[in-house]
């Protein structure tokens, strides 16, 4: 048996990803170290590990985002490496050098290459320096609406108001005339100030029907780069991804190429070490270099079930990400790679897609029956708690076919079989978008789950689809005497076995502005005495890491104000109150 890279790895990171993590160093022969904040002390990750530490508070600042704490954590465990997961730490290059302060080894890139890459501007630049094409956008963030309004009057609009750091759609505003451009760059800022600790934004010309293309690399210290192969993302919804394939069905095997070449040419240009993927929008055979994400990302299992390496099997990332960090050359060569079959990835998140809203549902999972013969990563079992301090991502299913439409026949049969209860999930999403023609026949862009008309009519039919516990919704009938069981008119495939109350809606018309779920008020936009219109937002909730704009609903003088900013409230707590006016 080959000796295991490390004797001991610290995983800092919760849900589905730690729990994955431990996973692979347990079948490497590897103890793990799990941390915890007081919310997640009886989490599944901590539950699997070998060792435990608790981090204390209840946020992501005051657990997996401290630095100190977690490099505490090492020197009391004597872990010799630190996985960092996705999110969170993962992109920190301030929490690499610390890590290697405290004697360990940092699974992932060198700070330096991270730093570099960590920024869209300089990644930009370095993109541009190693001849790969990028989107024409600013060389210096943006501070205000006037240097939105700048970049238009040279480009155009619409335009995407983008955070410098960090990824997954956090702290991206879309501007599409002048008006818009103030409150789009306050916006981004405060919620990249939020998510990554970081308020720099840039702006950059905004594609109209683009897809979402990625390209996974490993890169170890011989200077041996390995693109290991394509993803399609395009199915999102508020800029973050929802369901991703493997591989992108939509270019030529000419661009892939090309995006290979270009994808080991720019993380040789920046000396990059480990897992990293390249993101890339392409339209009318054109690609463009997004951002670089120097880190594992979510949909790295479509990438697994897909790589093909011989005898050796499918690869597996983690491990690879292992090897390299103990100085290690990649297991296998680029001439050892082939693609085989077709992977589908589901993001069973802990969302309500009634009514297109995707609002997010925190609260006990009081049933979790994942299918049978597909994978499913997840970190909650049955009885536990999808906490609204989190992400809210329940789960991933991932499901392999021969070819792209075996792979959604299996993902439509996988996902009939899911069960979660006590929370709503996107599971119903998943399901329109598995059965819609233009997910089948792969014409869908990045924009379609929200602006296709008809997504748009079935996700407000899905208010009125009855749900029955235990069974998917379905009724009899009878045909030449004998009886079936037929689908409901309306497609939501997943078994829900126990049903949460839906909150109040965004919009209130009866003059009461309630909150739709459990949250954090991050925004105020306006006092009592105010005039607002309708359509105005009145104050933005944030919930699961998402901002939620809340608007006015009707038009007249706010007549009580029963919020602070800053303030955790309660699924249909009255936040204020507009009373109607004549003028």
């Amino acid at each position: 048996m080959t000796a295991p890279p490390f004797s001991t790895v610290l995983v800092a990171n919760r849900g589905e990803i730690a729990v994955r993590v431990i996973r692979t160093c347990r079948e490497l022969g590897i103890a793990t170290v799990a941390v915890h904040s007081d919310v997640d002390a009886g989490a599944l990750h901590v539950r699997l590990a070998d060792e435990v530490v608790s981090l204390g508070g209840t946020t992501a600042a005051e657990s997996y985002l401290d630095v100190s704490k977690i490099v505490a954590a090492i020197e009391q465990t004597g872990a010799e490496a630190v996985h960092p997961g996705y999110g969170f730490l993962s992109e920190n290059a301030d929490f690499v050098t610390a890590v290697q302060q405290a004697g360990g080894v940092f699974v992932g890139p060198p700070a330096e290459a991270m730093e570099l890459m960590g920024s869209k501007l300089s990644a930009r630049a370095a993109a541009t320096a190693a001849g790969v094409p990028t989107i024409p956008g600013s060389e210096h963030p943006v501070v205000d609406g006037d240097g939105v309004r700048a970049f238009a009057a040279r480009h155009g609009y619409p335009l995407a108001v983008k955070a410098s750091y960090g990824g997954g759609g956090r702290g991206m505003r879309v501007v599409h005339g002048d008006d818009e451009a103030d409150a789009a760059v306050e916006s981004a800022r405060r919620e990249a100030t939020a998510y990554f600790g970081e308020p720099e934004v840039y702006v950059e010309r905004y594609l109209e029907r683009p897809r979402h293309v990625e390209v996974q690399v490993l890169a170890d210290e011989l200077g041996t780069v390995v693109a290991v192969g394509t993803r399609d993302c395009s199915v999102q919804r508020r800029h973050q991804k929802l369901l991703e394939e493997a591989p992108a069905s939509t270019i030529s095997a000419e661009t892939a190429d090309a995006m290979f070449q270009a994808s080991i040419a720019l993380a040789k240009a920046v000396d990059y070490r480990g897992a990293g993927t390249l993101e890339f929008l392409a339209q009318d055979d054109e690609f463009f270099f997004l951002e670089m994400n120097t880190r594992l990302q979510v949909e790295h299992p479509v990438t697994e079930a897909v790589a093909d390496i011989g005898t050796a099997g499918r690869v597996d990332l983690v491990a690879e990400q292992l090897r390299i960090a103990a100085g290690l050359p990649i297991s296998f060569e680029q001439a050892d790679l082939s693609v085989s079959g077709h992977a589908i990835e589901l993001r069973i998140n802990a969302e309500d897609p009634r009514g297109g809203s995707f609002l997010p549902t925190p609260g006990p999972i009081t049933a979790l029956q994942p299918p049978s013969g597909v994978r499913f990563d997840t970190g909650y079992e049955r009885g536990d708690v999808v906490s609204e301090h989190y992400d809210g991502l329940v789960g991933k299913l991932v499901v392999w076919g021969e070819d792209r439409p075996a792979a959604i026949a299996n993902a439509r049969r996988a996902l009939r079989e899911l069960g979660v209860g006590g929370i709503r999930t996107t599971a119903p999403a998943h399901g329109l978008i598995l059965e819609h023609p233009h997910f089948v026949e792969d014409v869908h862009t990045t924009r379609w789950l929200e602006t296709e008309s008809t997504m748009a009519r079935a996700l407000d039919r899905l208010a009125d689809v009855p749900v029955e516990a235990g069974l998917p919704p379905r009724r009899l009938a009878t045909v030449n005497g004998r009886t079936y069981w037929m689908p409901d008119d309306g497609p939501p495939p997943q078994v829900v076995l126990q049903t949460a109350e839906r909150g109040a809606d965004l919009v209130s018309s009866d003059g009461i502005v309630r909150s739709p779920m459990q949250g954090t008020i991050v925004k105020l936009a306006c006092a009592a005495g105010d005039r607002v219109e309708a359509d105005q937002v009145v104050c933005v909730l944030e919930a699961m890491k998402m901002e939620n704009p809340l608007r006015a609903g009707r038009t007249g003088v706010v007549t009580s104000l029963e919020v602070a900013l800053g303030d955790s409230v309660a699924p249909a707590q009255v936040l204020l109150s507009i009373e109607e006016d004549d003028a």
